[in-house]
């Protein structure tokens, strides 16, 4: 398929999304993507830099995608009700697209991060920590905290961390999801 036959910037990048999701993150590089279009490498750097440019386009498409998906899931939350809906947007996120997932986890330079949708995943995350009783440094830890939390225990259910035990892995969530509320409620006076 020649750059005349149809490749673009946009549609390298969704199929490359979509090989990470299949084949892992890992896997996403520009030969492969040439593989997968049965074109020659060279062809492809009309659309992209290289397998690094590759990289960093499908984690600011999942970043974006997350995103969107958040603001959805939040219109008209708050509270516990905000804090469920949005730990679920990313634990749904990363099963529907495990590669689009640790794609969203790629290091981005500084300029790009800024540019990025990932703003828009603390400004939501902020949001729904003014629904809670903390101080502006607070709210900085406890957005780390709920990232920790909803990427490490997705993480860990999505290499099979919890398959082998009970109780089944969506009652633990919810647990934690309880848990994570009653903390930032019932936090303690610094």
């Amino acid at each position: 398929m020649s750059p005349r036959a149809g490749l673009t910037t946009e549609r390298l990048v969704l199929a490359g999304a979509e090989l990470a999701d299949e084949a892992g993150f890992d896997q996403v590089t520009l030969s492969a993507l040439a593989r997968q279009f049965d074109v020659k490498v060279a062809s492809l750097y009309s659309h992209l830099k290289n397998s690094q440019d590759l990289r960093t386009r499908i984690a600011l498409l999942a970043l974006a995608e997350l995103a969107d998906r958040g603001a959805t899931a939040l219109a008209g939350r708050a509270g516990k009700d905000a804090l469920a809906a949005f730990a679920n947007v990313y634990r749904d996120y990363a099963r529907e697209y495990p590669g689009r997932y640790a794609a969203a986890q790629f290091r981005l330079d500084p300029e790009t991060a800024a540019a990025s949708a990932g703003v828009r995943h603390s400004e939501m995350m902020r949001a729904i920590l003014r629904g809670y009783d903390l101080t502006e440094a607070d709210r900085t830890h406890a957005v780390r905290l709920l990232g920790s939390v909803f990427h490490g225990y997705v993480s860990l259910e999505l290499a099979g961390g919890f398959s082998h035990s009970a109780p089944d892995s969506q009652e633990s969530w919810e647990w934690i999801v309880d848990r994570l509320d009653a903390l930032l409620r019932n936090r303690p006076a610094t």
